[in-house]
């Protein structure tokens, strides 16, 4: 039964939906099978694997509706091993249509049940905000894996988002667990990069990935053209890092780490 790992961060811009895009893409590559859920109403996940964002197409929006099944909305990529449920606009109103639902946290999880067990790893893109579809997404998974942008507000936000993962586990999802926090952005000649680290280890060593994700143009580039960074520039400090975040993440879970 594949595992389910929301890729969380309440702050915009740290890296969150690269890092959904091209982990999924280098766990395809190490040849294990993958669902990207792009559940962010802004839909890059979905663009960032050349998916057209077109009306009438199901998205994650029906699912957490429950107008739909996961079968049906289901997208086939043209990169090895992974699969996208792809997002739309309309999810921006999902916060609104699942106020009057029965269960309503458990929508996602309810969706994504049927097929599990086709997958190794499902990755869900949650949107930067701790509302109801983030919620779902906590609910259904089995870990949380945080991108980190290495600057002082980051490790503010990092506090607010575990307090909330922490109330998803009492209330919703007891076996809710920290996959890891994995740094992007990263500079390790700046100081207040070295004092970041220096914070998350006090208090995250176990869960801080060794892997980091530089500042890199071609990261940036990659989605324009709807590739994964291995598939645009294989040869870029930033598809070799996604690769071995790829694999210290599989690492990791064979040990049970």
């Amino acid at each position: 039964m594949g595992k389910i790992i929301s890729i969380v961060n309440q702050k915009g811009g740290v890296g969150k939906t690269t890092t959904a895009v091209n982990l999924a893409a280098g766990i395809g590559l190490a040849g294990k099978k993958v669902l990207l859920v792009d559940a962010d109403p802004q839909g890059n996940s979905t663009s960032g694997y050349g998916i057209a964002k077109k009306s009438g197409t199901i998205s994650t929006y029906e699912l957490l509706i429950g107008k739909a099944k996961a079968d049906g909305a289901i997208c086939t990529t043209a990169f090895q091993n992974v699969s996208v449920i792809p997002s739309s606009m309309d999810l921006a109103a999902a916060e609104i249509d699942l106020i009057e639902s029965d269960h309503r946290q458990a929508q996602m999880k309810k969706a994504l049940a049927p097929v599990r067990e086709r997958y190794d790893y499902i990755l869900i893109d949650c949107p930067p905000s701790l509302g109801l579809v983030t919620i779902n997404a906590l609910a259904a998974s089995d870990t949380v894996l945080v991108p980190l942008q290495c600057e002082y507000y980051a490790l503010e936000g990092l506090s607010q988002l575990m307090a909330s993962v922490r109330q998803v586990k009492r209330l919703y999802n007891p076996t809710l667990e920290i996959e890891g926090i994995v740094l992007t952005m990263f500079d390790g000649r700046l100081n207040l990069t070295q004092q970041v680290v220096g914070e998350i280890k006090k208090y995250f060593a176990t869960k801080l990935y060794k892997t980091t994700i530089p500042r890199a143009v071609r990261l940036s580039e990659a989605p324009s053209y709807g590739m994964p960074i291995q598939y645009y520039d294989k040869r870029s400090k930033g598809s070799e890092a996604y690769n071995e975040l790829a694999k210290e993440l599989l690492k990791r879970n064979r040990r049970g780490i």
